[in-house]
């Protein structure tokens, strides 16, 4: 009888013991900052009695077997990935977020009109990677858009303005991968495919960089896209300032603001001394500019000026553009009180 009391003692024991280390909460203190958390890489192929003792060395759980022992009641797969410990919690909290993947990313919001210096510059700022070996690896991965634009000089351009969460070990490449298959789902949703006309998916996207950058408002996109057109058409240089900034940007020479230089400057982004559209992007469009350029607008006009509250004045005629231009800089004279 003695000798049965014991056993059921001991079991009483090993129950509470075991209890204990799967439910009463253990890990890092409370608040713990992004410097300071506990981060665990579990490896893909990781067996789950290695993650228990990686988990048990970091101090997430207190044992290793007990983890095991989720592993025989719960079952189900394990996830690799990063993940990130920042407060004391439950084994089978701990369980379940590797069970569910629940991984630890870092989000990159990219915005419209960024272009692929801005993205190398947030890449760095998050943390993700230095900006050097991003801007390396976005103008030497054309491969990525070989069927799109078999002449690109980099991806600007295909690097669609979304946000995106990656793991703080993504690479370049990775990361400009999810940003390329982006615009590879957007732009097909457009229609906008290598089939879908005789115009190249190179030059859509060329046009929407431009009214990207030259327009704020979406309801004045399509006209300005119809503007550019209307001037290829005639033969007449685009004449617009980002790009003359993009130029200066590839040069490593811009300051800030356009100078008269800038404008003289020998470069195939200058579209006040080239004809034509520009050899490639000068920036990441978004969903609006994309459908402005698939869809531009037909007028006469050939100008366009920005007025006093940011939006664009159209004419068909020099005449008419210069005296729009001489209203806006009155208004910027006698602003309106």
């Amino acid at each position: 009888m003695k000798y049965f009391a014991s056993l059921l003692l001991l079991a009483l024991v090993a129950a509470a013991l075991a209890a204990y280390a799967v439910y009463a909460p253990f890990g890092p203190p409370a608040g713990a900052s992004e410097a300071s958390a506990t981060y665990v890489d579990i490896a893909p192929g990781t067996g789950t009695m290695a993650i228990a003792g990686q988990l048990q060395h970091a101090g997430i759980v207190r044992s290793r077997f007990a983890f095991d022992l989720l592993r025989a009641v719960k079952g189900g797969k394990l996830l690799a990935g990063e993940y990130r410990f920042d407060h004391p919690a439950p084994a089978t909290q701990v369980y379940a977020r590797i069970l569910r993947g629940d991984v630890y990313t870092i989000p990159l919001t990219i915005p419209e009109g960024y272009n692929i210096f801005d993205i190398a510059q947030a890449v760095q700022t998050a943390g993700l990677g230095r900006r050097d070996e991003f801007l390396k690896s976005a103008i030497g991965r054309t491969d990525l858009i070989s069927d799109l634009s078999p002449n690109a000089p980099s991806l600007e351009g295909y690097l669609f303005p979304d946000t995106y969460r990656f793991s703080r070990h993504a690479t370049p490449g990775e990361m400009l991968g999810a940003m390329v298959k982006r615009f590879r789902q957007v732009s097909a949703q457009l229609g906008l495919t290598p089939a879908s006309s005789a115009e190249p998916v190179a030059n859509t996207v060329i046009l929407a960089s431009l009214v990207e950058k030259e327009v704020s408002q979406d309801s004045e996109r399509p006209l300005v896209a119809g503007v550019f057109l209307n001037r290829l058409a005639q033969g007449m240089p685009l004449a617009t300032d980002p790009s003359v900034i993009y130029a200066a940007l590839l040069q490593g020479r811009y300051r800030g603001a356009i100078y008269a230089s800038d404008l003289q400057f020998d470069s195939p982004y200058n579209t006040y001394r080239n004809a034509g559209l520009p050899p490639g992007p000068i920036c990441n469009p978004g969903i609006a500019a994309l459908k402005a350029a698939i869809a531009p607008a037909h007028t006469d006009f050939l100008y366009f000026v920005a007025d006093a509250q940011g939006h664009s004045r159209f004419s068909a005629t020099l005449k008419e553009h210069a005296q729009q231009v001489q209203s806006y800089r009155r208004a910027l004279r006698n602003p309106a009180r």
